[in-house]
Parts: structure tokens; sequence; C-alpha cells
């Protein structure tokens, strides 16, 4: 086993030891438009006394901050302080509303390129870095935005990727985070013009996969704003592409074979290397290619 591939087995299993303890607690926050933002806050574990690293998830279309629990409990597990958001003007109910209108799949189009929606998303996002801070007193050690599918593109809009739907900056492009992590990001078309994403000067880990079929493009489109993206020595940009898996892998953790342990195990290791400021290229494992800039 290689080096990549030894470490990545330890943090998995770090991981899958500590995930038991994880504690979690409802609330709910104010933002900045007069609005709230339900939050589910999962404890980072081993964490005594000092502030932990924080990482904030955003959910996809129609989701809740009640989802993505495999991620959320994995970050816990690796010592961060989760705060899993809840999107109410793209969540399920707004998700059936565009879907009655517009019919399944145009309406989750319709709902993806909602600037009012993603406008309020990043509103979200801000409301939740300043409950986070306040805990901390402003010194959270480092900080770490993750998002799938509707989540991934609330990603993008904050590391500063141009779009095309109109949300201009602020509430996008404050780029408040130190790492970024893409689960099925949308290609360009709907949301993102071409080359949208050169620009993007930050750590970001994108991971899709061979079935992860997009609005347009087809699973390959997924794979295009990590192909734009610089890749300048020392920015931290990794993208891994999971054998078989499909969109909604990402969403439950489930899927084929081995696939939870690849995402964690990816997130992790791409995390503990952005925070060190050394991302070598690392090499591919059984069940995924994975890449680095």
């Amino acid at each position: 086993m290689n080096g990549f591939g030894a470490r990545m087995v330890w943090l998995v299993a770090l991981m899958m030891v500590s995930i038991a303890s994880v504690a979690q607690r409802p609330l709910s926050v104010p933002r900045a438009d007069g609005h709230e933002t339900p939050l589910l806050v999962y404890d980072a574990v081993g964490r005594v006394g000092s502030c932990a690293p924080l990482a904030v998830i955003s959910h996809g279309a129609g989701g809740s901050e009640s989802g993505y629990v495999y991620l959320a409990k994995a970050m816990a597990g690796m010592g961060y302080t989760v705060v899993m958001m809840g999107h109410r003007e793209s969540g399920l109910a707004a998700l059936r509303a565009d879907m009655r209108a517009h019919g399944i799949m145009r309406g989750v189009q319709a709902l993806v390129e909602d600037p009012q929606a993603e406008s309020a998303r990043l509103l979200d996002v801000g409301a939740a870095l300043k409950w986070a801070e306040g805990q901390c007193r402003g010194r959270v050690p480092f900080k770490v935005l993750l998002g799938h599918s509707m989540g991934a593109e609330t990603v993008m809009l904050e590391v500063g990727t141009k779009n095309m739907i109109g949300v201009t900056s602020p509430p996008a492009g404050q780029d408040r985070f130190d790492a970024y992590v893409a689960l099925s990001p949308e290609g360009p078309g709907i949301v993102f013009p071409d080359k949208a994403w050169v620009g993007i000067r930050k750590p970001l880990l994108v991971l899709t996969g061979t079935r992860d079929q997009s609005l347009k493009g087809g699973p390959e489109a997924r794979q295009t704003p990590w192909k734009e993206m610089p890749g300048a020595k020392g920015e931290c940009q990794w993208m891994g592409v999971i054998d078989g898996a499909t969109h909604m892998n990402f969403g439950n953790g489930m899927g084929p074979d081995n696939m939870t342990q690849l995402v964690t195990g990816t997130v992790a290791s791409f995390l503990a290397d952005a925070r060190r400021g050394s991302c070598p290229l690392p090499a591919a494992q059984a069940g995924m290619t994975l890449q680095a800039k």
C-alpha cells in the first residue's frame, strides 16, 4: 500500500472509532436579512477547552439540516465542529412547489437557477459562520465550506466563481473560508458560464462519480470546474471520480462498495494537507480516480 493509501486507511479508522460519540444539537440563528437559519451542530470529538476547526455543510435542493449525516459525523470525528445548515428557501417545500409548477426535472432546474434562493443560501452561510465565530470569539483555527449539488453551487459562489443568474457580490464572492469541498458540482450552462472557474485561487476538492448525472452535459460536465481551475503551485486543488457513483450516493452516503470511506477519507486527507499548505499529487485509489493540480 502506498503512503497516501495507508494514511487514508488510518484516517478512516480514526473517524469510525470516534463517530459513535458524536453529539448534536439543533439551533436557530438570525440571518442578516432578519430571517432565521436552522442549524444542526455536531460537536467536535476529542476537543475540550479549545476551539475546533469549523466545517459548514450546505445541502442540495430539497434537503434540510437533518441530512448528510455520514459526512457530518465523519467531519466531527476528524475533530471539526460541524454546522449543518438548513436552507429554507431551497428546501423540500420550495422544491415541491417548483416541481408542481414545472415538472420534475425542470422544477429542479428552476430552483437551482433561482438567484433569490441562492442569495438566501449565502446569507445562511454568513449566519452559520457568525454563530460559530462567536463561540470561538473569532478565533476559529481553520474553516472549510462543503456542499453537495446545489450546495456545491453555494460553495462555488462563496469562493468567487462567476455566475450567469445574477447573484451579486455580496452575498456571493466573499471567500470567507480557508478551503472548500464541492460534491457533485454543476458544470457550465445552467448557473455558471464557460471558464467560470479559472480565477479560483483557494484549496478546493471536487468529488463526483462516473454515473453522477448533471442538469446539462452528463457526468463529465461535473468535472469541468476542476479542469478549469488554474492549479498553480501550492493551491491544493484535487478531483476524485468514484467508479459507479450516482448523484444521490453523495447525498446519502450509500452506493458502490467502500464509497463512504472513499469520500470521507479523501476529504480528511485533502483537508489535512490543505491545513499544512502542502498537497502533493496523491495516488489513485481502488474504485476512484484521484487527481491533483
